[in-house]
């Protein structure tokens, strides 16, 4: 659709780009203020365990580390409407496009921070920084692609080099 409207194939590659960053903040946002939310009730601790908790309680296990492919369908479709109202409808589809292409490439990530082997600095530095967040600090390190957002909301975890130098 992007392409009929006239775009030409940069600015529609800039516009999946920001839906990609668009998905890092979303990201961040669910992970830090859903999937993380302080429950007190029989049913919100219900609630989050389903959503999180049990990823949290089981961080290796394969089976509990993404959202089933039927769910994530579901939730595609409801996320299309705000993505509708928010963007051009000649804007949408791209934008939503690069989202989607951030939210597979969290997915994939997010499985090899848990289970690949990394080899190169760069995904062991990930690898580190996302089960520091499992093992350690809870509480910090929200980000799983991306740790942007940590920094811009102080929620990036000390090293425990820098701990233990304070």
């Amino acid at each position: 659709m992007s392409t009929r409207i006239g775009y030409t194939l940069p600015q529609i590659s800039v516009m999946v780009i920001f839906g990609m960053f668009v998905w890092t903040f979303l990201e961040y946002c669910f992970h830090r203020f859903l999937f993380h939310i302080e429950t007190k009730s029989y049913w919100g601790n219900t609630f989050h365990y389903l959503i999180h908790g049990c990823h949290h309680k089981h961080p290796m296990d394969g089976l509990r580390l993404v959202i089933p492919p039927a769910e994530a369908a579901i939730l595609a479709i409801l996320f299309w409407y705000p993505y509708k109202l928010l963007f051009t409808a000649s804007a949408s589809p791209a934008i939503f496009g690069g989202g989607l292409i951030g939210y597979v490439m969290y997915d994939v990530i997010h499985y090899y921070a848990h289970h690949g082997q990394p080899t190169k600095q760069l995904a062991k530095n990930l690898k580190k920084y996302h089960l520091n967040h499992h093992f350690r600090i809870q509480n910090k390190g929200f980000g799983i692609t991306w740790a942007f957002w940590d920094r811009v909301f102080g929620t990036l975890p000390q090293t425990k080099a820098a701990e233990k130098s304070r």
